[in-house]
């Protein structure tokens, strides 16, 4: 039979007691520890690095001959050392755990089907753990029942203080909540890519400094093509400094990268990980390229899978100077839905024009990527006999600093962990929440935030409650902070069904749900604070200075990612069913991101059904009539509510409009009168006068006109909102571009192609301007034909 092998190496890391500042002396390991498992003698590796035996190192348990055995693979490779546990075990059978001073490195792991999908004969992996100062270091292997566990190789290095770790009380950056890398947290390292240049092997990480890290293209992991192009600096000198020290990463790392090519729009890549973990990705940053020596001439915001985690970066902001290098780390979730496998993390690079940089770029350097995990398992390592046995490399000594167990890149484990939850009891109602998705926050650090819910905090009211804007994390952090109002007719229901949607929901175009509060009887939410406030507060009867066209276009295609993502992305179709202009936020790049999940609900789930049968909810002038006829719910519901917020944007008016004779007329009906009656253009809010290219009107008004059609089955779907709003914007720029007329009250409506009708194309005859009070009570008298 023939075996596959696996390489595993543990890199101990120890935190010296100074931090090495950038002159003064390189890093030297303080401890260095190579074994050849299952080797009588010792062994150099291709890179000259010599491998001691596992059989007579002072590293192994007293009664390591009693709890394995040793054995050679076959056939067998050059290139790897041999394993320790073949004989007499089917590998195809066996499947292991693996420990550090009880941090889970391994479980339920397979290397023979890690083998068979990844291709790979022989592999590593490398995880990164804190040994506390004189605490000895416990590596064990825990076989399945009736399986085997087996080592070919664990390597153990020291590592610089605080190049991973930077203490418990240091944040890290996350795209929706302020996240503590702390001490008993472990790192396995997924990939350690050298953007945009060649291959580092771990023998060029050998020097005075070096801690054998090997670096990869990033080439195989590019997404969609744009590969740009890869500008390199090798005969520069790089300027470390104490904040970023020679050991960070090699020169090599920081004199290559990658750098978006004029003919895209961004950089991407995609990257398979486990659902159901956080991941931390660590950016390497060096501005090489000669031209670029000043602020603002490069900027560019990062995503990781539609989150935005970093805004208007600039790194030569960021460092003072060219060839300064900078790395920057944020975690993120990757949602599991329930069923744990395999999915693409997507990174993007995304030029920044908001304060009109120098060049419309993006570049990155290097890059890795760890999973998390902080789940401490038993402290006391079991011993049994051969097939039940734990195998135990104890390292004696004084230690001080981090793990890192390193087994080859693996992109296919096998993995079991309970999720931790916690749950949440209000008034005799229970939901499991996942501890590391969604925070409890204590009433008292609520009242702190909010001066104990002063009137002068208060930012907005709904039909939940007081909106409060607040600061969490001793200051560190606006929030805004929605309490439940006693006398709401919402209550228990709509909280649990917020937390739930939203600790679920990762999208950059939906509200972030930081955490929440139910202690004394409070039911108190946390989110992003959202700088902009509502969509509402910038259209009409407001203060605030009237948004100009391509804002209220870019804000009406960032809502409609937002619903096409709750439309799509999961299982389940989630409707959303209180779309409206109040629960379109704006944050401080007017970026619009979707809220208020009070009352959504989960879609058909089967083939055999279109719809939910449910009571109508919503907010009046928004909701679907056909919903609300026979109170079956889709998701062309919202589709409808997003077209009376589309005729909002453009007219700039609210969704009940009162009439000269007092009456009361729905913007819907009226914008579809308009429409009918080819007076578009005479409703159009005054403030967006001499701005709006025809065409792209034309585009705008036929999406909005198809979403206010009265059978659900005829509207639209959002992800075909999407690409007909970007396309408007297309058509606007473009007029732009080139010039244009604009359209007023005295120039001609474009004709407009409208599947199932034909748009009207006004002859100046036909253009007399009627009183308002007689286009409502024709609309009345049409009875909104």
């Amino acid at each position: 039979m023939l075996f596959h092998t696996l390489y595993l190496f543990l890199l101990l890391h120890i935190l010296p007691t100074t931090t090495t500042a950038a002159a003064g002396p390189a890093y030297t390991a303080m401890d260095f520890i190579l074994l050849n498992c299952g080797a009588s003698s010792d062994l150099n590796d291709t890179s000259g690095r010599s491998w001691d035996s596992s059989e007579l190192t002072k590293y192994a348990p007293p009664n390591t001959a009693n709890i394995s055995l040793t054995s050679k693979a076959s056939p067998m490779d050059p290139s790897v050392f041999q394993p320790t546990t073949y004989l007499a075990f089917n590998t195809s059978q066996s499947f292991f755990s693996v420990t550090a001073n009880g941090f889970p490195l391994l479980s339920n792991f397979s290397a023979f089907l890690h083998s068979r999908f990844s291709s790979e004969p022989s592999f590593k992996k490398e995880f990164i753990i804190n040994v506390q100062e004189n605490q000895i270091l416990n590596v064990t292997f825990i076989p399945n029942t009736n399986s085997s566990a087996f080592i070919n190789g664990i390597e153990i290095v020291s590592m610089p203080d605080h190049l991973y770790f930077r203490g418990n009380d240091v944040p890290v950056k996350s795209a929706n909540q302020i996240f503590y890398l702390k001490d008993n947290t472990t790192l396995e390292n997924l990939c350690r890519l050298n953007v945009g240049g060649n291959n580092v092997e771990i023998q060029d990480d050998s020097g005075p400094r070096g801690m054998f890290r090997a670096w990869s293209q990033d080439d195989n992991y590019i997404f969609g093509g744009n590969f740009g192009y890869t500008p390199h600096t090798e005969d520069l000198p790089i300027n470390y400094t104490d904040q970023t020290p020679p050991y960070s990463a090699l020169e090599i790392v920081y004199t290559t990268s990658r750098v978006m090519g004029n003919t895209s729009s961004s950089l991407e890549w995609a990257f398979p990980v486990d659902s159901g973990f956080s991941y931390l990705l660590r950016f390497y940053f060096c501005e090489i390229q000669l031209e670029l020596t000043e602020q603002n001439e490069r900027v560019f915001d990062i995503y990781v899978d539609n989150q935005m985690v970093d805004v208007q970066v600039d790194v030569i902001y960021w460092t003072n100077g060219p060839r300064i290098p900078i790395f920057k780390g944020y975690v993120v979730w990757v949602f599991d839905d329930g069923h744990r496998g395999k999915q693409d993390l997507r990174l993007s690079l995304i030029p920044n024009t908001q304060g009109h940089p120098k060049y419309d770029s993006a570049l990155l350097n290097g890059l890795e990527i760890f999973k998390l995990s902080d789940v401490i398992v038993n402290r006391e390592p079991r011993t049994k006999k051969i097939k039940g046995s734990s195998v135990i490399y104890p390292v004696i000594g004084s230690l001080i600093g981090v793990l890192a167990v390193v087994a080859a890149v693996s992109f296919f484990i096998f993995r079991r962990r309970r999720k931790l939850k916690k749950s949440l009891r209000t008034n005799g109602f229970s939901i499991l929440l996942p501890s590391d998705l969604c925070r409890r926050f204590l009433l008292e650090e609520i009242k702190t935030a909010t001066s104990n819910f002063h009137d002068n905090f208060i930012i907005g009211k709904g039909g939940f409650g007081n909106v409060y804007k607040g600061f969490i994390d001793d200051g560190a952090t606006a929030v805004a902070i929605k309490r439940l109002n006693p006398a709401s007719n919402q209550g228990v229901c709509e909280f649990l069904t917020e937390i739930e949607m939203l600790s679920k929901l990762r999208c950059l175009h939906l509200v972030s749900l930081i955490g929440y509060c139910n202690e004394n009887g409070e039911m108190i939410l946390i989110y992003d604070y959202m700088a902009h406030g509502a969509l509402r507060d910038h259209l009409y009867n407001t203060g605030n200075s009237p948004l100009n066209w391509k804002q209220r276009l870019q804000i009406c295609i960032g809502a409609a990612k937002g619903l096409c993502y709750l439309h799509t992305s999961g299982k389940h179709t989630i409707i959303h069913r209180d779309v409206k202009s109040t629960n379109i936020l704006l944050d401080e790049r007017w970026l619009a991101k979707v809220s208020d999940f009070g009352l959504s609900k989960v879609g058909p789930t089967g083939d055999s059904h279109t719809h939910v049968s449910t009571a109508v909810k919503g907010s009046f002038g928004y909701v679907d009539p056909e919903c609300y006829k026979r109170q079956q719910l889709t998701d062309k519901s919202d589709v409808y509510s997003f077209g009376v917020v589309l005729f909002e944007v453009l007219c700039a008016r609210p969704v009940i409009i009162p009439s000269f004779s007092g009456e009361q007329v729905n913007l819907a009906e009226w914008a579809n009168f308009c429409y009918r009656e080819g007076r578009i253009q005479e409703i159009i809010d005054p403030n967006l006068d001499d701005q709006i290219a025809p065409e792209c009107l034309s585009k705008f008004v036929e999406i909005g006109v198809m979403c206010l059609r009265e059978k659900g089955v005829n509207r639209p779907a959002m992800n075909d909102i999407v690409w007909s709003l970007e396309h408007a914007m297309q058509l606007q720029v473009a007029a732009e571009n080139r010039g244009y007329d604009a359209v007023d009250g005295s120039e001609r409506f474009v004709e407009m192609n409208l599947s199932g009708f034909q748009g009207i194309s006004l002859s100046s005859d036909s253009k007399e301007k009627l009183k308002w009070g007689e286009v409502f009570s024709e609309i009345k008298n049409l009875g909104g034909r």
